[in-house]
């Protein structure tokens, strides 16, 4: 076996090449983008670039076939909760069912990590935002969502075999869209939708500007400089929404009001996975034609949240419960949708962990783990600490 460090455009799509290579043969593996790949390690388009660097590598086997990747980060504003000591991160690691193959790719990231002054390494990671790339799937192993990470289930033994250990869990949950709410979630809406001064919405696309100011006031009082999460601009959102406003579903996009002030939303989107799944990783003139035949002929079923946030004045309040009820309202009758899963939410906050539970009759979807590996293996591990 023999690592090689991805220095050119050719050892570059040999980098995307693995991932399909290696998993193919994963039942419910789906080839993301490779453009959207591509544009993580592209310094003019990934923004982590102005506080940190990466490096990647390929592993192959004597005979010159791909075997192994993975790549390593280093980012200033990379920071959890309790962190006493610089962490660098790992990510896009693929490899065979080979512990020595597998070790040889953990140690080039850990050494080039080292050198670069970092003391642990968080993985499996992106380098950049917590929304996409992020974490391995340790249970619920069927077709990803859009922007999550898949892999073959051995691969939790080769993390925690290296030595990696649980940093966090991410917790999924599924519901059936089309199922009555339970009477719990009925009742705890009806005492607030008989106060006229709550109220709630779906987003319009031709008010995207004011709906991306009620965002960004939810967001960070909700989110913001919690857990590893900055805050965000207005201008931001505006452009995150404008982003989505090809692929955005109005009406599965809701915001609750209290005094028409903004008090907590629920973001989903239509899961493009269930496009995507056709396209082996390309993007194309004729992949966008096939998109929005399928688009309009309304074969995906899916949706997946995204993002749902209460602000903490309103909080146990049953504010959840009466957004989700108001959204079934119009979600149920009007929407194509039979399946739907909440996007991971870090068992390190339970607030959010109980939320999600209230939705509905829920369940743990799929499970993914971020792990960290301290690079001193006689000092103490913690997991990431407990939000309150």
């Amino acid at each position: 076996m023999k690592l090689f460090e991805v220095t050119d455009e050719h050892a570059a799509k040999e980098f995307i090449k693995a991932n399909a290579d290696l998993n193919k043969a994963t039942l419910n593996y789906i080839r993301p983008l490779d453009n959207e790949i591509k544009e993580v390690f592209d310094k003019t388009k990934n923004k982590s670039f102005r506080h940190g660097e990466c490096a990647r590598w390929l592993l192959k086997d004597d005979d010159g076939n791909l075997i192994g990747r993975i790549a390593a980060f280093t980012n200033k504003k990379y920071k959890n909760k309790g962190d006493d000591v610089p962490v660098g991160g790992i990510g896009f690691f693929d490899c065979i069912n080979n512990q020595e193959a597998a070790d040889m790719l953990f140690d080039v990231a850990k050494h080039w990590l080292i050198q670069r002054g970092m003391q642990a390494m968080d993985g499996p990671v992106n380098f950049g935002e917590r929304d996409k790339w992020w974490g391995l799937v340790t249970e619920g192993f069927h077709e990803p969502p859009y922007g999550m990470n898949f892999n073959p289930p051995y691969y939790k033994v080769l993390f925690e075999t290296y030595g990696f250990k649980t940093f966090f869990k991410q917790l999924c949950f599924g519901l059936d869209p089309k199922k009555k709410l339970t009477d719990k979630v009925l009742t705890r809406h009806e005492a607030l939708a008989k106060d006229p001064l709550f109220t709630a919405t779906y987003i319009r696309k031709n008010q995207l500007e004011k709906f991306a100011g009620d965002f960004t006031i939810i967001y960070n009082k909700s989110f913001g400089g919690h857990g590893g999460l900055k805050e965000m601009k207005r201008e931001q959102v505006i452009k995150l929404l404008k982003t989505m406003k090809p692929v955005m579903d109005e009406k599965i996009v809701w915001f609750a009001y209290h005094s028409n002030d903004p008090i907590a939303m629920f973001i989903n989107i239509p899961d493009l996975n269930q496009y995507f799944k056709h396209f082996n990783g390309k993007f194309g003139l004729l992949q966008k034609l096939q998109f929005l035949w399928m688009k309009s002929r309304g074969v995906n079923k899916k949706f997946t949240g995204i993002v749902f946030g209460v602000i903490p004045e309103f909080q146990g309040q049953g504010v959840d419960a009466f957004m989700i009820v108001e959204a079934a309202k119009i979600v149920q009758p009007h929407t194509p949708y039979t399946e739907y899963e909440m996007q991971w939410i870090g068992d390190f906050n339970p607030k959010m962990v109980n939320i999600a539970k209230t939705l509905g009759e829920t369940y743990i979807s799929r499970t993914l783990v971020t792990y960290r590996y301290l690079f001193d293996r006689t000092k103490e591990f913690r997991r990431h600490p407990i939000l309150l």
